[in-house]
C-alpha cells in the first residue's frame, strides 16, 4: 500500500505545488524520486502513473508542477522560462532532502520530454544526485525546432516577437500554441502531437494548451544534451526511436559521451511511451535501473 500527500516548497518566492507518494511498508527511509512533466505539461498528465509504480515497488516520489503552471504559483501564467524551471528542480531536490520519511542522501531525477532535458541538465550540475531517468527527453533546441516546419515558422515568428515587445512593455503575454495540429503555429505541431498530447490529460486538470510565445526564441539555443557528459551519477535514457518531437539522433550521440549513461529504445513515437504496452516496457526498464543503482533497503 502506499499514500499520497499534498505538499509544498518555494521556489524563489513562489509556491511550487506537489504530490508526495510513499510506500506504507518501508522498513527504512526510502530513496525518493523528484519528478516534473515536460512542455508546458502538468503532473496530473499521467505523472502520477509512473509515481504510483515506483511507490508499489518501495521507492518515494516526489512530483511537482513548475512555477507558472498547473497547482503552482507564479504570475503571469503559463511562462516558460527554462532558467526558472531548472530552479523549481533545484528548489524540489532540496525540499525532498529535508522530508524525514525519505532517504534525502538518495535522490533520483525523472524527467520527460522537456523535463527529460531539465533532469540532464540540473544533474551536471550537482553532486549529490543517485542516479537520473530521462524518458523521451529534449535535448537539442535545433533539432526539435526543425520538427516545427518551415512553412508556420514565419506565424510562430510573428507570436514569438509580439510576445517579446509585450514583456518590455509590461504587458500581459502573447501565447502560442503548446500542441497543434500540422500546418499551425505552435511549439509542436508534428502529425500526432495534438492528439498524442492532449490524450494524456485527465478530465479537470489545471491546464492550458498554450504558452507564453517567448520561449519560441530560446528552445533552438537550448541544448541540455551537451551537458551528458558532465553526469557523474548513473544515467538512463529512455528513446524513443519515432519520436516526432524530440529527435533521437541527437540523444544517442550525447549518450555516447555520458560516462554512465545506459540507453533504453523502444519502437514508438514521443508520446506512445506514456500509455499502454509501452509504458510497461519503460516503467519496467526504469525500475530495473533503479534496483541496480538505488536498491531499497
Amino acid at each position: 500500500m502506499t499514500t499520497r500527500e499534498d505538499v509544498e516548497f518555494r521556489s524563489d518566492g513562489d509556491i511550487c505545488r506537489a504530490w508526495l507518494y510513499r510506500p506504507d511498508s518501508a522498513d527504512a527511509p526510502p530513496p525518493v524520486i523528484v519528478m516534473a512533466h515536460g512542455l508546458g505539461a502538468v503532473k496530473q498528465m499521467r505523472l502520477d502513473a509512473y509515481a504510483q509504480r515506483f511507490a508499489d515497488a518501495g521507492y518515494a516520489a516526489l512530483v511537482f508542477d513548475y512555477r507558472h503552471f498547473g497547482d503552482s504559483d507564479g504570475q503571469p501564467r503559463q511562462l516558460l522560462d527554462i532558467g526558472r524551471q531548472r530552479a523549481d528542480w533545484n528548489a524540489a531536490i532540496d525540499f525532498a532532502k529535508t522530508l524525514p520519511s525519505v532517504d534525502g542522501d538518495r535522490v533520483v531525477l525523472w524527467g520527460t520530454s522537456f523535463g527529460g532535458g531539465h533532469v540532464i541538465a540540473t544533474a551536471a550540475g550537482r553532486d549529490d544526485i543517485a542516479a537520473a531517468v530521462a524518458q523521451c527527453p529534449f535535448t537539442n533546441g535545433a533539432a526539435s525546432t526543425l520538427t516545427i516546419g518551415p512553412t508556420t515558422l514565419p506565424r510562430l515568428l510573428a507570436r514569438i516577437g509580439a510576445d517579446l515587445l509585450a514583456k518590455a512593455r509590461r504587458r500581459d503575454p502573447v501565447m502560442i500554441a503548446t500542441s497543434a495540429d500540422p500546418g499551425t503555429p505552435a511549439l509542436m505541431n508534428a502529425p500526432g502531437a495534438k492528439d498524442g498530447y492532449l490524450r494524456l490529460l485527465p478530465p479537470d486538470a489545471p491546464f492550458r494548451n498554450e504558452v507564453a510565445a517567448r520561449v519560441g526564441m530560446a528552445i533552438p539555443l537550448s541544448f541540455p544534451g551537451r551537458a551528458a557528459r558532465k553526469v557523474a551519477a548513473p544515467l538512463l535514457l529512455c528513446v524513443c526511436l519515432d519520436d516526432e518531437v524530440a529527435p533521437p539522433g541527437p540523444t544517442l550521440r550525447y549518450a555516447a559521451k555520458a560516462p554512465r549513461a545506459e540507453v533504453k529504445t523502444y519502437p514508438t513515437g514521443h508520446f506512445d511511451i506514456y500509455v499502454g504496452d509501452e509504458f510497461e516496457r519503460a516503467v519496467t526498464d526504469q525500475l530495473e535501473f533503479l534496483r541496480r543503482h538505488v536498491p531499497l533497503g
